[in-house]
C-alpha cells in the first residue's frame, strides 16, 4: 500500500510550527490543510486529550467567527498523535499567509475567560473531558516559543 504523503515527512526532523501538509482539486477549488505542530513529535510529550479538546472547541469557535476568513474555514480539530491540530482552508494558501489569524486564534485561546463554547452534554460528544487552564497554558507556550519567533525552519517541512 502506497503512503499518505503526511506519512513521508521525517518527523524525527519536525519542529514546532506551521506547515502547509497538502493541497487537494475539490471541483475547481484548492483546499489546503495546514499542520500546525504545536509539540515536537517523539521528542517532547503529547498534549493531554482535555486541553487539545478545549483548544479544538475555542479555536473552531473563533476561526469561524473571523470576519476575514470565516468564509474559507472548512476543518480545525486534534491530530490522531496529539502533537497539534490541522486546519483545512479554502484557497490555494501558503503557510506565510496565514500566521496572523493563527497568532490571533491561540492570543483568543490564552487570553478565553468564561465558559467554553459548546461543552453542554447536547453540543459535545465528551462534554466532560475539557481543561481551559491547560488549553490556555499550552497556547500561551506555543505563542512565546513558536509563533511569534517563526523562522522558515518553522514554516517549511525539512527536507530528507
Amino acid at each position: 500500500m502506497e503512503k499518505i504523503p503526511s506519512f513521508t515527512i521525517d518527523h524525527n526532523k519536525l519542529l514546532r510550527g506551521l506547515y502547509v501538509s497538502r493541497k487537494d482539486s475539490v471541483g475547481s477549488e484548492v483546499v489546503t490543510t495546514f499542520d500546525i505542530r504545536m509539540k515536537e513529535p517523539n521528542r517532547e510529550p503529547v498534549m493531554d486529550m482535555a486541553p487539545l479538546h478545549t483548544i479544538e472547541h475555542l479555536g473552531a469557535t473563533f476561526l469561524r467567527n473571523d470576519p476575514e476568513w470565516k468564509a474559507r474555514i472548512i476543518y480545525f480539530g486534534p491530530m490522531g498523535c496529539r502533537t497539534g491540530n490541522y486546519l483545512l482552508l479554502r484557497g490555494d494558501l501558503e503557510s506565510a499567509e496565514i500566521v496572523q489569524l493563527v497568532t490571533r486564534m491561540f492570543e483568543f485561546i490564552r487570553d478565553y475567560v468564561g465558559a467554553v463554547p459548546g461543552t453542554e452534554p447536547e453540543d459535545c460528544g465528551n462534554c466532560l473531558e475539557h481543561n481551559l487552564a491547560m488549553a490556555k497554558w499550552e497556547s500561551d507556550k506555543f505563542l512565546n516559543e513558536v509563533l511569534y519567533k517563526l523562522t522558515d525552519d518553522n514554516l517549511n517541512y525539512p527536507q530528507k
